[in-house]
């Protein structure tokens, strides 16, 4: 059985690898911190021990990337990455917001790094476990992090989203592991469902384009007017109807408003550019 530990300092590096530890993990306080990382990689110059690094705690890939890029800079090669979700503003649902995009993103410009989620940091309640990796492992992630104590009640940090050892065994017998190309399987029908989607993701952009359009007129009656770019009473009465016509349609309200607010922050870009003539 490996051993694994977490470091934030070149101490600790010292330390661990000086007492057999097999494989260090990077937090996501640290890999937000770039002098931080800098001073882990200078201590694991020339070691070449397995390293994970978590996700910044807040959403942003290139921080990710930079903190890889530091390590292989000081000549590591036996790198992995660990989603354990972000922090958010917002009130959510789960201790960290997945924005599962997030992986995929870092999945997509450095697919040979094998990436793991961390569950229980995502959900920070055990009955949320199961779920979350189960979506985890239909995004195909190469393992799962998931925290277990004999008495979770009873640990001293996190005990809210740990899992007994029996009840761990339990839920990973539950869940489903799937193929990316199971064999004997024809693609036809998927190719053309996916057909349809690549049709549909095409007008999207077109009426995106029009909606932009519109944008840059707003932003001109705006400027003439002097009015302000954000008109609050404006967006909380569409946030209101947004809702609404995403629970009308048996849509999640949360993703169609995520969408929404991306789509009213690229309006509002462009209307900013206009009334400060840039």
């Amino acid at each position: 059985m490996y051993t694994a530990v977490e470091v934030a300092n070149s101490k600790h590096v010292w330390d661990a690898i000086r007492g057999g530890v097999d494989i260090l993990w990077i937090g996501a306080r640290s890999s937000a911190n770039p002098f931080v990382m800098q001073e882990i990689a200078d201590g694991l110059r020339g070691c070449n021990i397995p390293v994970l690094v978590k996700n910044p705690v807040n959403p942003d890939v290139e921080l990710w990337l930079g903190a890889i890029e530091r390590l292989e800079a000081a000549g590591l090669t036996n790198i992995g990455v660990i989603h354990r979700g972000f922090s958010s503003y917002e009130k959510i649902l789960y201790r960290n917001a997945p924005i599962w995009q997030m992986p995929i993103e870092l999945k997509r410009r450095r697919p040979d790094l094998p990436l793991i989620c961390d569950p229980s940091h995502i959900a920070g309640k055990r009955e949320y476990l199961k779920e979350i990796s189960q979506k985890a492992l239909d995004l195909n992630v190469d393992g799962l992090m998931i925290e277990s104590h004999c008495n979770p009640d009873a640990a001293w940090s996190d005990a809210k989203q740990q899992l007994t050892p029996n009840a761990l065994k339990q839920m990973l017998s539950e869940l489903v592991v799937r193929k990316v190309n199971p064999e004997n399987v024809s693609l036809d029908t998927l190719n053309e469902l996916r057909f349809q989607i690549d049709q549909i993701d095409s007008e999207i952009i077109e009426i995106l384009k029009k909606r932009m359009g519109i944008s840059v007129k707003i932003g001109e009656y705006k400027k003439a007017a002097g009015m302000t770019v954000l008109q609050q009473q404006r967006w909380d009465s569409m946030m209101e109807k947004y809702h609404k016509i995403a629970l009308d349609n048996g849509l999640d309200p949360n993703t169609v408003e995520n969408i929404f607010k991306q789509i009213h922050q690229a309006s509002i870009n462009i209307q900013s550019n206009i009334v400060n003539d840039k």
